[in-house]
């Protein structure tokens, strides 16, 4: 039998949006917290459930695949099936509430009381206007565990800023440092890494703070700012300029601790890669005689890091040309096996498919249901010795856990939920004016 997930009977009161927030509470769901999404019905909170509340097929068609990849039919709900946000919302329930009116809030005061966690990285000050903020619900609950991810931090200059994850991976100094040698930062493609890094410093924060509270019954205000998580993850750049004084710039695919060859290189066909990194002298070797030792590769000065760093312009075109005439996958598993580090360069269908992602348990097959097909879904990428850490349910619909959180977990009364369905609360569906103008 497994054991108990790790933070089982740990509750969330879940205002978070878009992908960072969001991120941070799967991983606490994943670890078994009950997380509550705090949805309300009249209002659209933009790239949070879809791109938009009316989306269709044409438009599915316009817009990118990472935000309109819906079933070829969406549907009349399809904030249920956003390919951009279905992968944050499993093992979470959700339910409905308009907050900003008085018995709204009582509902969610109810709810934080009983709760271990508030998390949210709204807009700064919108838990405030709605009578939210740290004090108040503190005194509803005192040793609640409050986490707050704003994008720039609750003070300083950029308090005011809102962003999403292009704008924080911005500030932070990332477009800074990725990105090919012959272009500036403002070409860059928007990654959004900084929603995920922030995803994952709130998840461990909130994990420190339940350790703290359970040494000493304390709660904690945790302020986690989405820019500084980011710049945590450049800490080769930052001290070598605050030390050393160089500035780091873009390097395309280039080593940064300056292997030589490392990089993407263009395989036959259209718009095939390969990966090939020599990490040191004996890899460049397996690569030359693999290659069958070309003149231009057993020239003495390429046998040390020294040398090729060097000539490293020399070496990228000529590999260039090699790798061009060869077959991407028969050439990465020929390398691996030659002692070289190499690997293809998938698109979105060819992961999907990939055995070796396959082999490692990655999917997970569930049942269709009116908002989506039967597909496989991604698990978690960690698995626990004891606990059965694991998709366990699917993505929450809007509204789906209603009955339950407010006859179980809240008790209220069938008149009681009767009230606050006729007011538009419990619903399952967004109001039909949010629908036509969000």
């Amino acid at each position: 039998m497994s054991a108990p997930l790790p933070l089982q009977g740990i509750r969330i009161c879940d205002f978070t949006a878009v992908w960072a927030g969001q991120t941070a509470t799967m991983y606490l769901a994943d670890l078994g917290a009950e997380c509550i999404k705090v949805e309300n019905p009249f209002i659209w909170n933009p790239m949070t459930r879809a791109a938009s509340p009316r989306m269709n097929a044409m438009m599915a068609q316009l817009m990118p695949p990472w935000i309109a990849g819906h079933p070829p039919e969406p549907g009349p709900r399809p904030w249920n099936n956003s390919p951009a946000f279905i992968q944050v919302l499993r093992n979470k329930k959700s339910f409905t509430v308009d907050s900003r009116r008085p018995e709204g809030l009582a509902i969610v005061k109810q709810l934080i009381a009983i709760s271990d966690i508030l998390a949210e990285n709204l807009a700064i000050g919108t838990l405030e206007k709605l009578g939210l903020d740290d004090d108040a619900i503190r005194a509803v609950r005192p040793d609640i565990i409050i986490l707050h991810m704003p994008a720039f931090g609750r003070t300083g200059r950029y308090v005011e800023g809102r962003g999403y994850g292009a704008h924080i991976d911005s500030v932070a100094g990332s477009t800074i440092l990725r990105g090919y040698r012959d272009t500036a930062p403002v070409d860059n493609v928007s990654i959004f890494a900084g929603d995920y890094w922030g995803g994952m410093h709130g998840a461990v924060a909130v994990m420190a703070a339940l350790r703290h509270r359970r040494r000493t019954g304390e709660g904690q205000v945790i302020e986690m700012a989405q820019v500084e998580s980011s710049a945590h993850m450049f800490p080769q750049a930052a001290l070598d300029a605050a030390w050393n004084g160089r500035e780091h710039r873009t390097i395309g695919n280039r080593s940064i601790e300056g292997h030589v060859p490392s990089g993407v290189f263009p395989a036959a066909g259209t718009d095939r890669w390969i990966c090939i990194s020599c990490r040191d002298d004996a890899e460049w070797r397996a690569l030359v005689a693999f290659m069958g030792s070309p003149a231009w590769a057993t020239a003495p000065e390429l046998a040390t890091a020294e040398g090729r760093a060097a000539a490293q312009d020399m070496i990228e075109e000529r590999l260039a040309e090699w790798t061009a005439t060869r077959d991407r996958d028969e050439l990465f598993h020929a390398l691996q096996q030659a002692g070289v580090t190499a690997g293809p360069v998938l698109n979105a269908k060819e992961a999907a498919e990939d055995p070796h992602l396959a082999a490692t348990g990655a999917w997970k097959r569930l049942p269709a249901t009116e908002d989506y097909p039967e597909v496989d879904w991604l698990r978690p990428a960690y698995r626990f010795s004891r606990s059965d850490v694991d998709l366990r349910t699917p993505p929450c619909l809007f509204g789906e856990h209603n009955d339950y959180v407010y006859r179980e977990v809240l008790g209220l009364s069938d008149e009681e939920i009767e009230r606050l369905a006729a007011a538009g609360h419990i619903a399952t569906t967004f109001d039909p004016e949010v629908i036509a103008t969000a």
